[in-house]
C-alpha cells in the first residue's frame, strides 16, 4: 500500500511538472507570436458570423468582437492586429483584398477558407429544401471540386501568404462537423446529416494536406466541437435561422470562444 501511494505521489508530481512545462511552452509561443503583428484572414468562420456583436465599420464582412481572432488579440496584445476576414470570402477574395496587411514583420497569421469555394451555402440550401438523393448528389459535386480544384486554389493562397510574410507562423483552421448523429432531432434526415458530416471531414482532410505541404499548422476544431454539434442539446452551431439566414450553420459566440479559440491558442 505504501509503495502504491508513493508511486502515485511521484506520478502526480511528474504529471504536474509536465503540465507546467507544457503551459510554459505554450505561453512562450504566444509571447513570441504577440511580439510581431497578427493578421486574421479568411471567411465567415473567422470573421465571426453567427456570434453577434458585429463591428459596424466592417459592413457586410460581419466581423465580430466575439470571433476567435478578436478574442486572441484582446488576450495577447500583439504589436499590431489586422482583422481582415470577411463573410462569404473565397480563396480569390483573400488574394484580392485581404493580404495587404502582411509584411516581413508579421509573426502570426490565421485563416479559414475553402468552404465557400466548394459551394457551402448552396450545399446546405439544397439539403434543407430537397430530397436525400438530391442532397447527396450536390454533396458529391462539392467533394469533386474539393478533390480536383480546391487544392490548387489553396496552394495559390498559401504561397502568397508565405511570400508576403516569410517569417510568420501560419495557422490554417478547418471546419466542424455539423451534426451529432444517432439522436432524435427535428430537421434533416439522418442520411443527410451523415453525408454533411462526411463532407466536412473531406474538406478538412484536403485543407490539412495542403497546409502541411506548406509547413503551416493545421487546427482541427472537430475535436473541440465534439458534443456541441447540432442535435446535441448544447449546440455551438446555429441550425437554420429563418430570421437571419446568413447565420445558419455558423458558430455561435460559444462556438468561437469554446470551439475555435482553444484550437488557435494551442497552435499559435
Amino acid at each position: 500500500m505504501r509503495r502504491s501511494r508513493l508511486t502515485g505521489f511521484v506520478t502526480s508530481l511528474l504529471l504536474a511538472a509536465g503540465l507546467g512545462l507544457t503551459g510554459a511552452a505554450s505561453a512562450q509561443a504566444s509571447s513570441t507570436a504577440a511580439a510581431g503583428g497578427y493578421v486574421a484572414l479568411g471567411d465567415s468562420y473567422s470573421s465571426g458570423v453567427g456570434a453577434g456583436s458585429y463591428i459596424s465599420s466592417s459592413g457586410s464582412c460581419n466581423r465580430s468582437t466575439r470571433a476567435y481572432p478578436y478574442l486572441w488579440n484582446a488576450a495577447h496584445s500583439p504589436s499590431s492586429f489586422a482583422f481582415n476576414a470577411c463573410s462569404g470570402a473565397k480563396t480569390d477574395d483573400v488574394l484580392a483584398s485581404q493580404l495587404g496587411s502582411l509584411n516581413s514583420s508579421t509573426s502570426l497569421v490565421s485563416i479559414t477558407v475553402g468552404g465557400n469555394d466548394a459551394g457551402f451555402a448552396d450545399v446546405m440550401t439544397t439539403c434543407v429544401t430537397s430530397s436525400d438523393s438530391t442532397c447527396l448528389s450536390r454533396i458529391n459535386t462539392a467533394k469533386a471540386y474539393v478533390a480536383n480544384t480546391l487544392p490548387g486554389k489553396l496552394d495559390t493562397v498559401y504561397n502568397a501568404i508565405r511570400a508576403k510574410a516569410p517569417s510568420a507562423r501560419v495557422v490554417v483552421i478547418g471546419y466542424p462537423r455539423f451534426y451529432l448523429l444517432g439522436q432524435s432531432c427535428l430537421g434533416l434526415s439522418e442520411t443527410k446529416r451523415s453525408a454533411i458530416n462526411g463532407a466536412a471531414d473531406y474538406i478538412d482532410a484536403a485543407i490539412k494536406a495542403r497546409a502541411t505541404a506548406h509547413n503551416f499548422v493545421f487546427g482541427d476544431v472537430r475535436t473541440t466541437f465534439s458534443g456541441h454539434e447540432i442535435c446535441s442539446g448544447n449546440s455551438w452551431l446555429h441550425s437554420v435561422n429563418w430570421l437571419n439566414i446568413g447565420e445558419s450553420y455558423h458558430p455561435t459566440a460559444a462556438g468561437q470562444s469554446g470551439g475555435y479559440l482553444p484550437v488557435f491558442n494551442n497552435a499559435a
